[in-house]
């Protein structure tokens, strides 16, 4: 599957419950971290701040690019934007993450930020004492991947909006894939990927159940596996970001929305 197609449906119910379960016990997720840092910082929630970051970054870049910034002041942008928001994450006091959605709160913050910064010296901006951040942030790959962005009239908070939900997808199916690999079923997932969002003629599955060594009912019980750990990894990784286990299903909608966007 790429990380560029549409986010699945559902395809069981009693699934999506047992997921909301889980969700539900799972008392502390990231998000919950952040809201932490907001009201009371702490080693742990800046950590989870930290890998939000590292995660999400990129669409921030994307945002300032689009909006018209250059490659170094968005990188500048973006390295002082996640240094202010793990080191001081009171300062974006008007964004309250209490309410809404991990996604909201970021855009919210940095367009606030970079406001701030464009009526400031840009050489003070470069230099003015921000810390570089120790995070994984290859801005010479957000570079390539913005290259290849499509030439339209895209607007930035569109651009940041798809490119959230694809980061999402793509964390998701590197999970997914490190749990088969972890297992010694990489071949097994690398062929039946693209069965995740769809299901491909009987032809096809009854040709790989043969590439596989296996029976093609067994195959199609292994991609209905398959797809159910994707369902319960993507609900996962979305409960790190909302407020609330109820907010799961809305985030999945305004996510494939974001996707399908002309």
């Amino acid at each position: 599957m790429n990380p560029e197609d549409p986010l699945p449906e559902n395809e069981s119910e009693p699934a999506a419950r047992a997921d909301s379960v889980w969700v539900r016990q799972f008392a502390t997720t990231r998000w919950s971290l952040v809201v932490e840092a907001y009201q009371e910082p702490s080693r742990e929630s800046n950590r989870a701040i930290g890998e939000l970051a590292e995660q999400y970054w990129y669409p921030l870049y994307a945002f300032a690019r689009r909006r018209g910034a250059s490659r170094e002041d968005a990188q500048d942008l973006t390295q002082g934007f996640l240094a202010r928001l793990i080191e001081s994450p009171r300062v974006f006091a008007d964004a309250n993450p209490e309410r809404g959605r991990f996604r909201a709160f970021l855009i919210t913050c940095f367009k606030h930020f970079v406001g701030q910064q464009l009526e400031r010296d840009r050489a003070q901006r470069r230099g003015g004492g921000a810390k570089l951040l120790s995070l994984n942030l290859n801005f010479d790959e957000g570079e390539r991947i913005f290259a290849f962005e499509p030439a339209t009239h895209e607007t930035p908070e569109r651009l940041f909006q798809r490119r959230w939900a694809l980061t999402l997808l793509a964390t998701v199916l590197r999970r997914l894939g490190d749990e088969y690999r972890e297992k010694g079923r990489e071949e097994f997932f690398e062929s039946t990927r693209g069965f995740l969002t769809a299901d491909g003629s009987e032809n096809s599955q009854t040709e790989l159940a043969e590439q596989l060594g296996m029976s093609p009912g067994n195959l199609r019980v292994a991609i209905h596996r398959l797809r159910t750990r994707y369902r319960h990894l993507l609900r996962e990784e979305v409960a790190h970001t909302v407020a609330d286990p109820g907010e799961i299903d809305d985030e999945l909608c305004a996510l494939r929305a974001a996707i399908a966007a002309p």
